[in-house]
């Protein structure tokens, strides 16, 4: 049975910084794309940023330079680094794996296991 769990949201206030972690378990985590989305309310989920299994990166435009994706594959383990954060990266954040091994895209095909979640909300 595969488990996603995300963990590290909460309150940060404009210009601050935070930390999200994902864990999983029950899948073979280096074979696969990981990424982070984020859906505020009213809005569909987007991509934030992805890292395939070789490590390389690609985030949207609005948090280039601001976040960092990172992976440990010994401790299945993938983070999202954010810095600078603004009141528009207020988000509920999950975590995902890819069945697909690249990041050339940022789309939502492929993923097939999903976190429940971490509300980050960024007050102005």
């Amino acid at each position: 049975q595969v488990q996603v769990v995300e963990s590290g949201g909460g309150l940060v206030q404009d210009g601050g910084s935070l930390r999200l972690s994902c864990t999983t378990s029950g899948l073979r985590f280096g074979d696969y794309a990981m990424s982070w989305f984020r859906q505020a309310p009213g809005k569909e989920r987007e991509a934030v940023a992805c890292i395939s299994t070789t490590g390389m990166t690609n985030y949207i435009g609005s948090v280039k330079g601001r976040f960092t994706i990172s992976r440990d594959n010994y401790q299945n383990t993938l983070s999202l680094q954010m810095n600078t954060l603004k009141p528009e990266d207020t988000a509920m954040y999950y975590c995902a794996a890819r069945t697909l091994t690249y990041c050339s895209d940022l789309s939502r095909s492929g993923y097939n296991y999903w976190g429940s979640g971490t509300q980050v909300t960024v007050s102005s």
